[in-house]
């Protein structure tokens, strides 16, 4: 019997107790597993081969929320409509779902029936997720039923295809550097974004349109690695209905800074105190004493954990101003800052962007 008709036996027997077929990539392991029992030779002692795949991670954001807010019947329902969008998505793209982490899931792109290039269809994959969540949640604001948003990271690389586990249980599974790459990438996401590696990038350059490239520090790297943010599939006549109007980033903090007020371009004596609250790479919410009025300007002083610098030449504009609980919160955005000012308080919400929730 050729291996062929082998494989396909086992696909018939997998699809009568499944009621699915294995994907393509469980099937090309499953080949390979054949031929190396076929000829009492593998590519690694401890049944692992290395191929070249593209990672996508999807998170559901505002899972956590909805979570203390309604009750667990329709948390459920909610969870399980978006996993469901996903799975027919990633399918849709010939992608296989290596896992599902509570709200979010794993999923790889290598070679496919249809021949696609695998980074273009999982960035082709990506942004049809997008699309259908947006057009999801028109459904649940209809409904009355809570919004989630996804944010997607995407990279490309070789990995480590093979079974882990023993007789008891076992998963089919990829493990390796970019892996964990893919992973990093997609904690910065922001809502209904979609970021990708230079090397995914490089591989559909010409396919998706995307904005500038910009570093990121990533745990595990000495150096920052480069993402771009893709926008649209123009072939496709698709684009990523982006629903986070953030510039970027935020981290929860709890940081003392000392501030100034400018009125007529003179900068008062008087020094004033306050708490940020949360940091953003283009401005921060304050917690204080007084209340500033919106448009008031001030510079701010503020010691920088992590990165070693202390700032004292920020420029902020207030943007709005709430009282709550006998104090004021107030949003600053920056106005001037250093370039190294600007690249340290970078660096420090990529740190703690890995270490805390996003805010």
């Amino acid at each position: 019997m050729d291996l062929r008709h082998t494989v396909d036996r086992i696909q018939a027997l997998v699809s009568a107790e499944t009621g699915r077929r294995l994907g393509p990539d469980a099937e090309t392991a499953l080949s390979q597993l054949l031929r190396n029992a076929g000829s009492g030779n593998g590519q690694r002692q401890d049944g692992f081969a290395y191929r070249e795949l593209t990672i996508l991670f999807a998170d559901l954001r505002g899972f956590m929320a909805i979570s203390d807010r309604y009750p667990p019947r329709t948390v459920l329902q909610v969870l399980n409509r978006c996993l469901i969008n996903m799975i027919e998505v990633v399918f849709a793209h010939e992608g296989t779902i290596d896992k599902f982490m509570g709200d979010s899931i794993m999923a790889h792109f290598g070679e496919a029936p249809s021949g696609k290039d695998p980074a273009e269809r999982a960035v082709a994959c990506a942004v049809d997720l997008q699309i259908a969540m947006d057009a999801l949640n028109a459904q649940h604001r209809h409904s009355a039923l809570p919004e989630l948003y996804l944010g997607i990271g995407i990279n490309t690389g070789p990995v480590l295809v093979g079974t882990l586990g023993s007789d008891l249980y076992q998963a089919h599974t990829i493990i390796g550097e970019e892996v964990n790459l893919a992973a990093r990438i997609e904690a910065f996401s922001l809502r209904g974004q979609v970021l990708v590696s230079e090397s995914t990038f490089s591989r559909c350059n010409g396919f998706a349109k995307t904005g500038e490239p910009f570093p990121l520090h990533v745990k595990g790297k000495s150096d920052p690695i480069v993402v771009r943010e893709v926008l649209e599939l123009p072939q496709a006549g698709k684009s990523v209905p982006r629903r986070d109007i953030r510039k970027s980033p935020r981290v929860s903090v709890e940081m003392g800074f000392s501030y100034q007020v400018i009125q007529t371009d003179v900068t008062m004596p008087q020094v004033h105190g306050g708490v940020a609250r949360v940091l953003g790479y283009h401005g921060l919410l304050a917690e204080l004493d007084e209340r500033l009025a919106p448009g008031l300007e001030v510079k701010i002083g503020v010691e920088l954990p992590l990165v070693n610098h202390r700032a004292s030449d920020i420029y902020g504009r207030v943007k709005k101003c709430t009282r709550k609980q006998g104090r004021y919160l107030c949003g600053i955005e920056f106005t001037a800052l250093s370039s190294k000012t600007r690249s340290s308080i970078e660096l420090l919400v990529q740190i703690l962007m890995q270490v805390t929730e996003p805010a």
